[in-house]
């Protein structure tokens, strides 16, 4: 599967539709901000020629607000590497998803958030593939809007449903989602910005539509990086634009065993989580009372 090729959408500046995005939603142009100036790095670990467009000026707005308390005029840094970070875990999901979709059997994968995700676009996948986008009508009108030029490389299908709507599950499947055959679900940038028993109910929703041997991934935060002293510069930014951290988990593998998944996580710069961008120590396990990240991934019992 191929990258997209190097012809870039054009920048835009904040669109009308930016004004209908909630706070949460608005952390999807900062990854979008993140992602398009990955792309201009000569050591790039992936090229996102839509993420400028996907931005806009408000997208880099946020991005100089999260780069002032990564990266402060004084003192040391002590919080993680947002552009790090956020290279490695694209790179580490680009290559899941194409894994994936390199099975035969993978005919269906969904995106739930899809936020300003372009990898419908950035990549070419099997024609038996369907590429379902959930997420808020808001962000999916944006994101047509500032891709309207352009064509995605796979049956897309963009679901314009919030997740916790009680009947988000018919509409997916009204958009041909499959219940009874395999998926591949990524969960990306969403499990710390929603309160606990919003995920486990999400987990239980999305385990009861996926057949066995169906695939999951997502990135959270253990618990003691939502009041570290060290993360405080980087959570009040989110704080103050109205999306808290509200959710980590110590033991992600048990968390998603509990919905009949076999999982596995990984930490940046572990090895195949690294790419050699990891700037920090990477803490063992069994250490407590330090920050971490997970990227989990696993499959349906």
């Amino acid at each position: 599967m191929s990258a997209a090729p190097d012809t870039a959408a054009p920048v835009a500046t904040a669109s009308p539709a930016i004004a209908a995005l909630d706070a949460v939603e608005r952390t999807s142009l900062l990854t979008a901000a993140l992602r398009a100036t990955e792309t201009q790095r000569a050591d790039r670990l992936y090229e996102d020629p839509y993420a400028a467009a996907l931005a806009g000026d408000t997208g880099l707005g946020l991005l100089a607000e999260v780069r002032a308390a990564t990266f402060p005029a004084a003192g040391a840094r002590t919080v993680p590497s947002t552009p790090d970070y956020n290279a490695i875990r694209t790179r580490f999901f680009d290559d899941y998803l194409q894994a994936a979709a390199a099975d035969p059997e993978t005919t269906q994968i969904v995106l739930a958030p899809a936020g300003m995700d372009s990898r419908a676009y950035r990549f070419d996948w099997p024609s038996r593939v369907r590429w379902f986008e959930v997420d808020r009508p808001a962000v999916l009108a944006y994101k047509e809007h500032q891709l309207s030029s352009f064509t995605p490389r796979v049956d897309h299908r963009g679901v314009a449903v919030d997740l916790t709507s009680p009947d988000w599950e018919e509409q997916l499947t009204a958009a041909g989602y499959d219940p009874s055959v395999p998926s591949t679900w990524l969960l990306e940038g969403l499990l710390y910005y929603i309160p606990e028993a919003d995920t486990h109910r999400i987990l239980q929703r999305v385990a009861a539509i996926s057949a066995p041997g169906s695939r999951i991934a997502a990135d959270l935060v253990n618990a003691e990086a939502l009041t570290h002293p060290q993360m405080t510069s980087l959570l009040k930014v989110f704080s103050g634009w109205g999306c808290p951290w509200l959710f980590g988990s110590d033991e992600p593998e048990a968390l998603f065993a509990t919905y009949g998944y076999t999982a596995e996580a990984v930490q940046p710069g572990e090895p195949g989580a690294d790419f050699g961008r990891w700037p920090d120590p990477v803490p063992p396990r069994e250490e407590r009372g330090v920050r971490r990240v997970f990227f989990v991934h696993g499959r349906r019992n």
